[in-house]
This record gives C-alpha cells, structure tokens and sequence, in this order.
C-alpha cells in the first residue's frame, strides 16, 4: 500500500470513531439542583424533590402533559373533550404500549390514578383533586372523570409530576431510558419521535442530580448545558458564579413564599402578636436584596392574577416616615410583651445562602421590637416555618387549602367550610367568592406571614432555544434542543 494513502485511512478511522461516539457528544447534560436521584419515584409516598420531579416529568407522562411555555399537550391521552356543566372529563388514550410490550389500557390508567387519589395516599397534590366523583374506564381506550363540580383548572393538575403514570417503576415517556449507561452518576435518557415519510427524531438528555454549589460549577466548566431546580436558597451562588448574566433565567412562578405559624399558646401566638411581626417584616428590602425581575412584596395570601377573582386596586404606596413607624411598633411591642425579656422566635429555615439572608432580615426587622430570632434546631420546636412553594394552577383554592385545620395548627374553623362550600360550588362565581371570603379571614388571623411569590431560577446555555420560563416553573426536555438529531435505522 502506498505510504501516502496511510494518513487519509488514518482520518478516516478517526473521523468513523468519532461518529460512533455521536450518541454521547448530541446529548444534552441538565443537572438538577438536590440531593435525591433523578428516578421514577412514586408520589403516593409522599412530596418529591426537583430531581425527582424533573425524572417523572419527562420519564412518566400522565394523560397530559406540559410543553415548554407550561401549556397544556396531549401525553397519554391525544383527545379529551370536556361536558357543557364542566362535569365530565373524556380522555380518549393514543395507541401507547407500556416497555414490556403490553398495551396500555384505560384499566391500567384508572387503577394508577386511583392509587395517587384513595386515602392513604401521599400525594401531596391529592387534596386539589377532591372535586373528583370517580374515575371510569368506558372502553379499553377512553377514560371518564367524573366531577361533583366543575373544575376548569383540571387538567393542569394531571400535568404534573406528581400525576405521571408508572407500573413497576417504569414509566411510560416520552424519554426512555436507554439500555446502555455509559457514565456513572448520570442517566442516559432518549426521546424518538416517529415522522412520516421521513427518519426518526431523536433527542437525547443526560440527567443527574447535584448540590447547588457542585451544580453551578458543573455549568460554568462547560460540563452542564442546563441546571434546573434553583430557588431562592441558593440563589446568591449563582450570582457569586462567573457567569454570562444571559444564562441565568427566572420564572414568573405564582405561589406561597412566607412563614407559616406553628404554635397556638405562648406570646407569639395571639393574631396580634403575628400581625405585628408581619407589620414590622422589611418586605421591600428582602425583595431588592434577593434582585429577581419582576418580584413584589406581597402581605396576603392570594396573589394577583387568580381564576376568578377581580384584580387588586393599584395604588402608590404611601410615603413612610421611618421615625413614626419604628415608634409604632416599639410601642406595639410594649403593649403586646410589656417590659420584661421578651420571647425568642424560632424559625425553620432550609440551608443555604439565600436562607441567611432571609434570617438576617427577621433578626434586624423583629429585633427592633426587642425579639431575639434564631433558627430552630433539626427535630426542635419551631415558631414559625417556612412555606416555599409553587402553585400548580392559578386557582386560588390550592393557596388556602394550605391553611386548612387539618394541616396546620393555626387556621380557621369558619375558613374551613369555606373552602368545602367553594369545592361543591357549581357557579364560578359563587366558588370565587367563598374562596376570597375564605382568605380573607386567615389573613385577619395572620395565618400566614405572606413574603413574595416563591422564586425558581435556571441556568441555560444560549444555545437551548427551546427552554422557556413559565408559571408553574415545570421544563420539559422534549424539543430543548432544536438541533435534535435526524436518523433512520
């Protein structure tokens, strides 16, 4: 053989080794800010972690699902239709076969729908479906819901993780674990969309889990195209990091972020003594330090923007004389503690940068009315814990469900019935009403010390055009990458 044909055989060796290692260089590695692995758990157990949710999302369709703006989209179902009364949802499956091969069947999707709603479940979003009557299989591939009322926000509850469908821990796409797992630690996923009269679509992630700290250095090294899971907790690290101000991204997520009271006796237990610590609580100041686009002080628990409900008067806020307010609340503080030690507040606060400053804000503000604040001990009392979470829908019902006197012990017996009366109302309004009337009383009781909406940020490299941010702060992977790769077998 002539020496001169040696080095183009040895550029196309190299050049055919390269392409057998396409699968690994097309993937898309996301890492998921937590310390649990990003596998098929089961809801009925009880809550789960970012990287749980994220595995579920994408490994464990429901009968919908989200796209990346947070939308509504067919998963296992590709049809529903919806009664004229809202109280009657028909889902009609698509032609889906479990891994094993099995069809998937309208039985198959009733029991595991019932498993997350029966009594001993876990589920934490369980309660926001207790409008439904029943689930019933009509035919081997339609499913009915059946409601006591209608609920218009139904669907983006079957959208969530917490609703995504497994059978012996597998579950059922769009993205399927591949057979092969070349690198420990993280867990080779493929999606492949079929395409007529042309080649497959195929899109591959790599998914693992890793503290906030490890997770944002694996994206500034180049070893992570996505971070996911980002809350106000650790949201200084990402700010500490040297990072493209482009690639850190928030949502405009709705829910509760605030501190829940723990305790009906003692001197910070009266609805005064609450009011007070809200009065006193620099809202402003925590939002400007945290700096996230769009973010508000808010003091009750709704939030603006909910189904059904009118939008809040927008007033100026009036100009604070700093010197009157202080005297106020010191005096507030002598009526409600006298002038003797005055209690110590102990909050339960999550580790992490972002936490600190959230305590250091409650020692300055509250340590104005003469309180000591500390942060409750692992297994020890607590005053106050705090509440960050996402809402699922924009139904006001889900923010004061978590109110109820069956899961905390400062509530209102009269909210309560309330809330049943809204969930077995028909008319959209008449439920509005009850659930505002509902709020309005925890509010006078300072159930809830109300911060902000809660925060979900991400890190995104530029050239993953498909991620969107949205509402219910939920990224799907399919289509994160526009360039996914065309083949045919």
């Amino acid at each position: 053989m002539p020496r001169a044909v040696l080095p183009l055989l040895a550029l196309a060796a190299a050049a055919l080794l390269a392409g057998c290692g396409r699968r690994d260089a097309q993937a898309i590695d996301v890492v998921i800010i937590g310390t649990a692995a990003p596998r098929l758990a089961d809801p009925a157990a009880g809550p789960l972690g970012a990287p749980q949710q994220v595995a579920l999302q994408n490994m464990a369709q429901g009968l919908v699902r989200f796209d990346s703006r947070g939308e509504i989209i067919p998963g296992l179902a590709e049809r529903w239709n919806v009664s004229d009364d809202g109280l009657s949802y028909v889902f009609r499956l698509g032609s889906g076969k479990w891994p094993d091969g099995r069809d998937i069947r309208a039985r198959d999707i009733v029991r595991l729908l019932k498993r997350q709603l029966r009594a001993d479940s876990r589920n934490p979003l369980k309660d926001s479906l207790g409008a439904i009557e029943d689930v019933v299989a009509m035919t081997d591939r339609v499913i009915e819901i059946r409601l006591v009322a209608p609920r218009p926000n139904l669907l983006g509850l079957l959208a969530q993780p917490e609703f995504g469908l497994t059978r012996d821990g597998i579950g059922t796409g769009p993205f399927m674990l591949d057979a092969d797992q070349p690198q420990p630690g993280w867990r080779a996923l493929t999606y492949r969309k079929s395409v007529v009269d042309g080649p497959d679509v195929l899109e591959r992630v790599r998914l693992r889990s890793a503290p906030a700290r490890e997770a944002i250095a694996l994206f500034a090294d180049g070893k992570a195209r996505l971070v996911l899971g980002g809350t106000f907790t650790d949201l200084p690290l990402a700010r500490r990091a040297e990072l493209k101000r482009t690639v850190l991204r928030f949502d405009p997520a709705a829910g509760l972020f605030g501190l829940v009271p723990r305790r009906t006796s003692g001197p910070l237990a009266t609805p005064d003594a609450r009011r007070l610590l809200g009065t006193a609580l620099e809202r402003q100041a925590l939002v400007a330090a945290l700096d996230v686009p769009g973010l508000a002080p808010r003091t009750s628990i709704l939030q603006a923007g909910l189904e059904g409900l009118p939008p809040p008067p927008v007033a100026p806020p009036p100009p604070v004389d700093q010197a009157a307010r202080r005297a106020f609340l010191t005096g507030e503080a002598a009526r409600l503690f006298g002038d003797g030690e005055r209690p110590t507040v102990r909050v339960r606060l999550p580790e992490g940068p972002g936490a600190d400053l959230l305590l250091a804000r409650l020692r300055a503000d509250w340590g104005v009315l003469g309180l000591t604040v500390e942060r409750a001990t692992a297994g020890g009392p607590s005053d106050f814990v705090l509440l960050d979470a996402v809402a699922p829908t924009s139904s006001p019902a889900w923010f004061v469900r978590q109110f109820r006197c069956a899961v905390t012990p400062v509530c209102s017996k009269d909210a309560d019935g309330l809330m049943d009366s809204g969930r077995l109302a028909i008319v959209a309004a008449q439920r509005a009403a009850f659930l505002a009337e509902a709020a309005r009383l925890l509010d006078e009781q300072t159930a809830f010390i109300a911060i902000a909406a809660p925060i979900r940020w991400s890190l995104v490299d530029d050239r993953l055009p498909g991620f969107q941010e949205n509402i219910v702060a939920r990224h799907p992977l399919v289509g994160i990458d526009k360039q996914a790769r065309r083949e045919s077998d």
